[in-house]
């Protein structure tokens, strides 16, 4: 049997470049999915239907795979490595968070990057540890205000992050994937420059040639704002990041040319190329 590449969120922003990047390189990919029925046939992929939230429902498509690529957080991290283990996964790149940096297991964001990747070191399978900075598909929760005006009024408004392209995470984590060299490394990742989601309006004005502009949160409606998306935990996670400043993902890595041999791509290329998403 070919080796197979197994991809879990493999209908999300990186999930699905995962997917893309290795069925374009004529691998053969098992493609997670919550629903097969709702899977647009792929060259190469097959959709896999099951819940790492329910990990029996993962057993049936173990069969033949060799590496396997991983979002973080689901219940039973350790769990799930002791299946990858068991059927012979000989790799794994686990995606994590830039906050994991900071050991700082309190911060319940936090915590969940760091207890993903201690389920990978404590497994025995061959890991990688993929940690990005912001990811410019973020900018996509402005869609809503898109279709409504021209102004986006939302939080963090004086934070700059050095946001990646989803294709760049997923670019770094093929490499990992189908090459020697990275077992046991941590790959920190960023794009190229950091910006102020004022700078990233002002790209998308010029892609959409719309006079967009962008206003910022107050801090009491940011709190409102998270209060009714989110857990208290998580609500108090963010606010540790952004308003107390335990998180910086400004600065930028070379990672990405270091891995690939060319730089990161640009918020501008992202944009250009996602411009019917915001239409």
């Amino acid at each position: 049997m070919a080796r197979m590449y197994l991809v879990s969120g493999a209908t999300g922003n990186v999930g699905g470049e995962v997917v893309r990047a290795l069925a374009d390189r004529g691998l053969p990919v098992r493609a997670l999915v919550r629903s097969a029925a709702r899977w647009k046939p792929v060259a190469h992929v097959e959709a896999a239907e099951a819940d790492l939230n329910e990990l029996a429902t993962l057993d049936p498509w173990l069969d033949g795979v060799e590496a396997a690529f991983l979002l973080p957080g689901f219940p039973d991290m350790p769990g799930l490595y002791r299946r990858l283990r068991d059927a012979g996964v000989r790799r794994v790149v686990q995606l994590s968070g830039s906050s994991a940096e900071s050991g700082d297991g309190t911060n319940a964001v936090t915590a969940m990057m760091l207890d993903t990747e201690a389920a990978a070191r404590e497994s025995g399978v061959p890991w990688t540890v993929v940690r990005p900075s912001g990811f410019m598909s973020n900018t996509l929760r402005w869609l809503p205000q898109l279709r409504e005006g021209d102004v986006v009024r939302a939080p963090w408004g004086e934070i700059a992050v050095a946001c990646i392209d989803p294709a760049d995470i997923a670019a770094v984590a093929v490499a990992a994937l189908t090459s020697e060299g990275h077992e046991g490394a941590v790959h920190r990742i960023s794009g190229p420059r950091a910006m102020l989601p004022a700078e990233q309006i002002a790209v998308l004005a010029q892609v959409l040639d719309r006079p967009l502009r962008f206003e910022g949160l107050t801090a009491e409606e940011t709190r409102a704002e998270l209060e009714a998306t989110m857990p208290q935990p998580f609500v108090d996670a963010f606010l540790d990041f952004y308003v107390e400043g335990s998180l910086d993902e400004s600065p930028v890595f070379s990672t990405v040319e270091d891995l690939l041999g060319r730089p990161p791509r640009t918020f501008e290329q992202w944009a250009a190329e996602h411009a019917d998403d915001f239409r």
